[in-house]
């Protein structure tokens, strides 16, 4: 493992940890001990719901269809040289009918791993930037990064419906018992919790990324390919003229490109500093220069 690997690993490990802890702080804030230990159980359920349904979930959120091989000939041929390469199985191929580029992978493991592309990627890109783009994605599954974000997205959701749970136990059940519950403090928690694993779930997958891009150089043995893809895919993805994608913001970390990016933007406004801890993505030049800079050999 190298230096870069195992200081992302820790990285993840920790805020993972972070984020299971704030399951708990939020269980007890709303019925102390016993909220606690519940709250534990809960984390624990989604976790173990995202390990197995994380790859049915995605898919069917981006209204995907097996890719036939006859109909998409290249897209096989390419993703069969790269998981030779990198001595993987072969994931399940998928396409998504929507128009803006962009890609993503999900599943558990590599066995149990399906990549997507949409239909816009195919239609603007060359293959070639398309191989950079399927290569970051097969980096992904054999990172086992797509388990750890779609953990991180669960406990995401989670979290926000545990902060209502212990708003309510915090405003309702204080006064029901001794009217010394505290309603500021409730409504804070119900924010806060929430906004605080939002920034680690992004923290997460930022790591993530460039590990990803660092991967998939090092398998294709040249930077150049997905550096040009991102050139390319930024360009859309900030295109308000361009057509927008329907995601579920709990899958737009997936894709390779944050499909959000206008409506982020438009959300958070001129808050540059602030806009950057909610981002799925680090910075795309940020990660061009990396690619072409030769930090990844």
């Amino acid at each position: 493992m190298s230096e870069s690997t195992f200081k992302n690993t820790t990285k993840t490990v920790i805020l993972l940890a972070l984020l299971g802890g704030i399951f708990v702080v939020l269980g007890g804030a709303a019925s102390g001990t016993s909220g606690a230990f519940l709250g534990l159980i809960f984390g624990l359920m989604m976790v173990g719901g995202s390990y197995w349904f994380s790859d049915k979930i995605a898919i069917r959120s981006a209204k995907a269809v097996p890719a036939d091989p006859a109909t998409f000939p290249e897209y096989h041929e390419i993703m069969e040289d790269l998981a030779t390469r990198a001595e993987m199985p072969l994931p399940d191929l998928y396409i998504s009918p929507n128009p803006q580029p962009n890609a993503f992978a999900t599943g558990r493991n590599p066995k149990n791993a399906a990549v997507c592309v949409t239909h816009g990627l195919l239609q603007h890109m060359t293959w070639d930037e398309v191989r950079g783009v399927l290569a970051h994605e097969l980096a992904h599954i054999r990172n086992r990064d797509i388990l750890i974000g779609s953990v991180a997205a669960a406990i995401g959701m989670a979290l926000t419906m545990l902060a209502r749970m212990a708003m309510y136990g915090g405003v309702y059940g204080g006064r029901r018992s001794n009217n010394d519950g505290n309603p500021i403090a409730a409504i804070a928690l119900i924010v806060l919790a929430p906004l605080a694993a939002s920034i680690i779930r992004a923290s997460i997958s930022r790591s993530r990324e460039f590990q990803a891009d660092a991967s998939a150089a090092r398998l294709l043995g040249d930077g150049e390919p997905l550096a040009q893809a991102l050139e390319r895919l930024e360009v859309h993805a900030g295109n308000h003229l361009a057509p927008s994608m329907h995601v579920n913001p709990a899958q737009a970390s997936n894709y390779i490109i944050n499909p959000l990016k206008e409506e982020l933007r438009n959300d958070l406004g001129g808050m540059g500093g602030f806009r950057k801890m909610f981002s799925t993505h680090p910075p795309t030049e940020a990660r061009i220069a990396a690619l072409r800079s030769g930090a990844w050999r």
